[in-house]
């Protein structure tokens, strides 16, 4: 199995994503979790840029031992002078300097002719050996050189000691067919190729980089260049948790494999997200919240019977402990007894059937039902207390100029009945419109809100004590609109009152 060296510029290029400043202990930490993933060569920096990445990357460049540590460099003396100062205490330094070859960066940014190019770049390439064993050399924007003029740069890097040359698509403009030509078309056409490594560093503009760069891997490229969640300039670079899984994922398809410590992906790809700020989004390939999310019905029972339906890849395998089977409205019987189970629930078939028609209903108001909101579902309905009353609808109409007025619609067992009524406040005009249906005298003896879930979506519980003459009796409700659940509240409490009154009565009939 053919072995792809991963060269990490998360530090580099990542950092120039718009917004991003990293210092230098933030570098350092994710430089060390860098290391525990086990990538191979690590670009920390620019040194030329400011004197604060120079520390910086001495800073990385002093706390790594098993990676090589790299400095970015122009074709210019002092850029390189620069990464000698920045290297210093490295374990194992290199340099990578670059160059622009593309007719449009010819013209218009370096005023240069290919003879030019051709000079500076070999004396950079010479002046860096004086002081390193190990010099990449990146053609910027070879996509968009000639390929004729590409294959004599790469052939004068071969000459001059390079020991990778960098082939980028610098602005994302190639498709895979036409990246991967190139390095077999380098891989024919350059002697000595073999004595160089090849390396692929892509951006993500149209949306094509990580397609080619396993294509230049299938053409022969010995190293990828990428960043952790696929930060960096414009639309970013090469997602590198992308390629090892697609890698490790399509072993056989590929013939070759990173050396990446592939359990340490999902926590790099969170550090990087908290220091730099930048959310991962949630349908983001390997380390998106979604990734290995399921709510489709069919798809989550698929993955009960067997995970390999819908998982090409596992959780564990990027660090991660479990799938998520996310209960929404899509989500089916299957996957509901499931979770009910998970939470300590053992029902009978009915008493799921009935917990699944709530379910569904809150589903439709909710974007993602959570535990919690499972949790307060089940236990609304503890005591099986007979419907006397059962709330259909309510309607509220409030303005702060005008007396609020609610109209409630309650079913009994032999008929519907609807009452409207005025109040102090929303809910004081619901209660009274409910007192109206029930024809029951009751003194409201304490109410109480609380939040059971979280977020804008989340369930609203209402506590509620009635009582009668002698007789006390509590009610709760549960909705994400909370008059809702205050008139369910209220509704459940009448409910026991008289189921509680009937218990006194029958109690009383048998002491006579």
């Amino acid at each position: 199995m053919r072995k792809i060296y991963v060269f990490d510029t998360t530090l580099r290029d990542g950092e120039q994503s718009p917004g991003v400043n990293l210092n230098t202990r933030e570098k350092v930490e994710m430089a060390l979790q860098l290391e525990k993933l086990k990538i191979d060569r690590m670009e920390a920096g620019f040194p030329a840029a400011s004197p604060g990445d120079l520390a910086a990357v001495n800073a990385v460049a002093r706390a790594v031992k098993d990676v090589t540590v790299i400095g970015l460099s122009r074709s210019r003396e002092s850029d390189i002078d620069a990464v000698r100062e920045a290297l210093i205490g490295a374990q194992d330094p290199c340099i990578h300097v670059f160059l622009a070859t593309s007719p449009i960066h010819r013209k218009f940014k370096l005023r240069m002719e290919k003879q030019q190019v051709l000079e500076t770049a070999q004396a950079s390439i010479r002046y860096a050996k004086k002081y390193f064993s190990k010099v990449e050399f990146s053609l910027e924007d070879a996509g968009r050189t000639e390929l004729d003029f590409m294959a004599e740069v790469v052939a004068m890097a071969v000459r001059e000691g390079a020991s990778v040359v960098n082939i980028p698509d610098t602005v994302g403009y190639l498709y895979p067919s036409e990246y991967g030509a190139i390095f077999k078309y380098l891989k024919e056409n350059v002697p000595d190729i073999e004595k160089v490594q090849l390396s692929a560093h892509c951006h993500n503009d149209l949306g094509m980089a990580t397609a080619n760069t396993l294509a230049a891997i299938l053409n022969g490229a010995d190293q990828i260049e990428g960043t952790i969640n696929g930060i960096g300039e414009r639309a970013g670079n090469t997602a590198i948790e992308e390629i090892a899984m697609a890698l490790e994922t399509r072993a056989e398809f590929f013939g070759a494999k990173t050396g990446l410590a592939l359990t340490e992906i999902a926590r790099t790809s969170r550090l990087v997200s908290k220091l730099t700020g930048m959310v991962v989004p949630g349908n983001k390939a390997i380390v998106g919240a979604n990734a290995f999310a399921h709510e489709s019905g069919i798809h989550q029972d698929g993955m009960l019977k067997e995970k390999t339906t819908y998982e090409i890849m596992t959780p564990e395998s990027i660090g991660l402990k479990e799938s998520k089977l996310v209960l929404g409205k899509h989500s089916g019987r299957h996957a509901f007894r499931e979770k009910l189970m998970d939470l300590g629930y053992d029902l009978s078939e009915e008493q799921v059937n009935e917990a699944f028609t709530k379910f569904k209903v809150l589903a439709d108001k909710k974007k993602e039902v959570s535990d919690e909101d499972l949790l307060a579902l089940l236990e609304e309905k503890l005591i099986d207390t007979p419907e006397v009353f059962k709330l259909e609808t309510i309607f509220v109409a409030y303005g702060n100029e005008s007396t609020p007025t609610a109209r409630v619609r309650i079913a009994t067992e032999d008929q519907t009945i609807e009452e409207e009524a005025e109040g102090n406040g929303s809910v004081d005009a619901i209660y009274n419109a409910i007192d109206k249906v029930s024809g029951e005298e009751v003194t409201l003896a304490d109410y109480s809100i609380k939040s059971v879930t979280h977020g804008k979506d989340a369930q609203g519980e209402v506590h509620v004590v009635l009582s009668q003459n002698d007789v006390a009796a509590q009610g709760r409700g549960l909705s994400t609109d909370i008059l809702e659940a205050s008139a369910r509240a209220y509704v459940d409490a009448v409910n026991v009152l008289i189921e509680k009154r009937k218990t006194f009565s029958r109690r009383e009939r048998a002491t006579l």
